[in-house]
């Protein structure tokens, strides 16, 4: 009868492996200086710690993780000493993180899955230390090879051998965030990664609904992705625009209107540079290490390349607004630069469009509306063909050859 019992306990969990756990709960617990960031889950997961410099976080991977949490559990927690705040959800296909950033160094103590009555409980625990011993920790970290393959993003459903014998212009648009970096918060939960990957599909069915362009999307579902590979995908298909979409958050809750973004070695104004470098710290609230930066080439032709695709990108900017006065509130200031990374493609014309502000309860009634959406993505692709009518004297790519700027067929 033991065995029976035993072999039905190893089904049991067996079961459980087989199925994603689910993350219902989180805690922090402390004693004696240590304290514990808790999860309750469903079943047993794998997980891997390691701590990351610049800024000081722990990064915690998880293999085949749901989160069913507040969104704004973790955002600032004021009681802990050691945990400034927390953030988690998926990193890749199959791979789930959850990112500490600390108030100051720590070092990891244990990481463990126990099981319980209900399920799992996931446990970091961590201790004080000071700052040489955690950059020990984090080089030693950081040169010990992964348990696993670094993760490669899912490729997309486009084909961009087939895209380009179509002989349309591609127009990729670029949903901001996604996956564990959720972007702004809205007071109610509302989070900016799920507002502008609504949008982008609306979108992407406008400007496919013309016949006269293909859209792509960088990313197909709730998926992390870094800034270079965004600009990468964007000249795999051979874009002729590049549209990243994302929506802000500011304390000041009067401040509305959507705002266009181009590039610039010097931001335009103090609140441009403070988007510019939020935006472009993205892989690190992901948990990846360093800081975004794009290549830089110094070559005459590529400079040439770039001033002109930079002059492209600014012309679009202005369409763009000319069009959106129609669909939405316009920020009193909407035409502005900074050094974003994700628009540095030096051949491909691209744009930042902050579709508002979540902290202002006009601009958030009119992100969450699908027909406030319906209504913004039509002028927004009839600003597109508009763009592309003006430049019909440019000449069409052969193939394998980008194009700048191509006129529709």
């Amino acid at each position: 009868m033991a065995a029976v019992s035993l072999a039905l306990d190893l089904g049991l969990f067996s079961s459980a492996l087989a199925k994603p756990a689910i993350a219902l709960g989180s805690r922090i617990e402390s004693e004696n200086g240590q304290e514990r960031l808790i999860f309750d889950l469903t079943a047993p997961v794998k997980i891997s710690a390691r701590p990351l410099l610049d800024p000081d976080r722990i990064v915690v991977d998880i293999a085949d993780l749901e989160f069913r949490l507040d969104p704004s559990a973790g955002r600032s927690i004021n009681f802990s000493k050691l945990i400034k705040s927390f953030r988690f959800g998926l990193f890749a296909p199959g791979r789930s993180r959850i990112i500490i950033d600390l108030a100051r160094p720590a070092a990891i103590v244990a990481t463990r899955v126990d099981r319980t009555k209900d399920g799992s409980r996931l446990i970091i625990e961590l201790a004080p230390t000071d700052a040489a011993h955690f950059a020990s920790a984090a080089s030693t970290a950081a040169a010990t090879p992964p348990d696993s393959p670094p993760d490669t993003p899912p490729p997309l459903s486009s084909n961009p051998a087939s895209l380009r014998a179509a002989g349309k212009a591609v127009i990729v648009i670029d949903p901001g965030h996604g996956g564990v970096d959720i972007g702004a918060l809205g007071k109610h939960g509302e989070q900016e990664k799920t507002i502008v990957f609504e949008f982008a599909r609306v979108l992407q069915t406008k400007i496919e609904a013309e016949g006269l362009f293909h859209a792509v999307l960088t990313r197909e579902g709730d998926i992390f992705l870094p800034l270079a590979e965004r600009v990468r995908r964007a000249r795999e298909n051979n874009a002729a625009l590049f549209l990243s979409i994302h929506a802000d958050t500011l304390g000041a809750p009067s401040v509305e209107g959507a705002t266009v973004y181009t590039l610039s070695a010097r931001a335009s104004d103090a609140e441009a540079a403070r988007i510019a470098e939020k935006e472009n710290l993205a892989d690190q609230a992901a948990g990846l290490e360093g800081k975004a930066e794009a290549e830089e080439v110094d070559d005459i032709l590529l400079e040439l390349t770039r001033r002109e695709t930079h002059a492209y990108s600014r012309e679009f900017s202005k369409t763009l607004i000319s069009k959106w006065k129609d669909a939405g509130s316009l920020n009193k200031n909407p035409t502005r630069s900074a050094g974003f990374v994700v628009l540095k493609a030096q051949d491909v014309p691209s744009v930042l469009l902050e579709l508002g502000y979540l902290s202002s309860e006009k601009d958030l009634s009119r992100l969450t509306s699908p027909q406030w959406r319906e209504q913004a993505a039509t002028k927004l692709a009839e600003a597109i063909k508009v763009f592309f009518q003006t430049r019909s004297n440019a000449s069409q790519p052969g193939e394998g050859e980008r194009a700048k700027v191509p006129r529709p067929e």
